[in-house]
């Protein structure tokens, strides 16, 4: 009976509430429903609020010598708008309210949507004009800069962070982005470390700026892995720079080195004209599938046959490539799978560049990192499964790999 009393109570005080609306403006728009709602739940909160401070309640007598003290206007901004509140008062200046801090002025959750605004690559003055257009909220430039600046801590943090001793498969790459820097736009290298952990999940293991991409600086990000926790890396996929591969083993000798093969494909097709682009990717395949390197080198034979004369380069490349081309062929197909399949940093920088194709350029590095940490984060939450087939590739890595795989 009780149930049914609550539940008419309810309905009634929706019907009230709702008498006079028409349109959906009147519930969700700059001076709706919503936003008088969330006015007066936040009002009565501070008050019950002040009442647990005090001891008793409004006009009740009490011998607590601390006493209600009047009122001072604050305006919050919420995602309905700006709220007019009157934040209770007591005399001894001893009560703060919990829902609603002292020096707040935006809601908990508004700074999280001005973050994922940013996130997904809208500039400041697309996110002013959101939440102006959605919410009636006017928000200062310098305001959308100290939310997003206040990630920089917290990258710091994520930057340092320890990392597993053990990573089987470490993919390393990096993208060009254009960085205002001394009063001139230049192009600055994003380098990314994404590592696949023992249980196949995949993990961004950092992110770094420098002004060009070079075997120095990636010698400077494998030793940072190093000092951090990684004691042992599998396998490490990298593009064809010259001298990356001796970088990465200066640090982590046993590590077996792989030349990507995405990067490989990616570099011949620079030379291909666009109507022959379908039949050179088709003639390439069989060289990086084949069960061992005697029927690749037979494969890469066949396409030079083929195509040296119209496009010379493709096949020296991989000539030229062979030595960190071979590792791959040499393993099963389960580890072959995955160290194929698994460049998903190829997908992280289609999402990055999606993002960042939005700026002509960035103000400074740390408005470049701030944005490629938000969107990475936000593509990480993507993660939470091992990638597909695990289980059979990490047996196989156990037994490829003996006594380098943590039971």
């Amino acid at each position: 009976m009780t149930k049914k009393k609550s539940k008419s109570r309810t309905e009634e005080l929706i019907a009230e509430l709702m008498a006079d609306y028409k349109k959906p403006e009147d519930l969700t728009g700059p001076d709706g429903l919503l936003k008088q709602l969330t006015a007066m739940l936040v009002q009565r909160a501070m008050e019950t609020e002040l009442t647990d401070h005090l001891g008793y309640e409004k006009h009740e007598t009490s011998d607590n010598p601390n006493s209600r003290n009047g009122y001072s206007s604050k305006k919050i901004t919420t995602e309905r708008g700006d709220v007019p509140l009157n934040v209770p008062r007591d005399r001894e200046g001893s009560f703060e309210p919990k829902i609603v801090k002292k020096h707040q002025t935006r809601f908990d959750g508004f700074d999280d949507k001005i973050l994922s605004m940013y996130g997904r690559g809208m500039t400041v003055r697309d996110i002013q004009g959101h939440l102006h257009e959605m919410y009636g909220v006017e928000v200062s430039p310098d305001l959308i800069s100290r939310v997003t600046d206040a990630v920089l801590d917290e990258v710091r943090t994520w930057q340092n962070r320890p990392l597993d001793a053990v990573y089987p498969i470490v993919i390393l790459d990096a993208l060009v982005l254009k960085i205002r820097d001394a009063g001139s736009v230049r192009n600055k290298s994003a380098y990314l470390a994404l590592g696949i952990n023992i249980e196949g999940k995949k993990e961004l293991l950092g992110i770094w700026l420098a002004q060009t991409e070079g075997a120095k600086f990636w010698l400077q990000v494998i030793t940072e892995l190093k000092n951090r926790g990684v004691e042992d890396i599998l396998v490490a996929c990298c593009d064809g720079l010259k001298g990356f591969p001796e970088a990465i083993e200066s640090v982590f000798p046993r590590t077996t080195v792989q030349t990507c093969i995405v990067h490989m494909i990616r570099n011949s097709l620079k030379f291909v004209n666009f109507k022959s682009r379908r039949e050179v990717a088709a003639d390439l395949k069989p060289i990086y599938t084949a069960v061992n390197e005697e029927v690749a080198l037979k494969a890469l034979a066949d396409f030079a046959m083929k195509w040296d004369r119209a496009y010379p380069t493709i096949s020296k490349s991989w000539r030229d490539n062979w030595l960190r081309i071979v590792p791959f062929l040499a393993f099963p197909q389960e580890i072959r799978k995955v160290i194929y399949t698994t460049n998903a940093v190829e997908s992280l920088n289609s999402n990055v560049r999606k993002i960042t194709n939005n700026r002509k350029s960035f103000p400074d590095d740390d408005a470049a990192i701030k944005l490629l940490y938000l969107c990475l984060q936000n593509a990480s939450k993507k993660w939470k499964m091992p990638i597909r087939d695990w289980n059979m590739a990490i047996n196989q890595f156990a037994i490829h790999f003996e006594g380098r795989v943590p039971v």
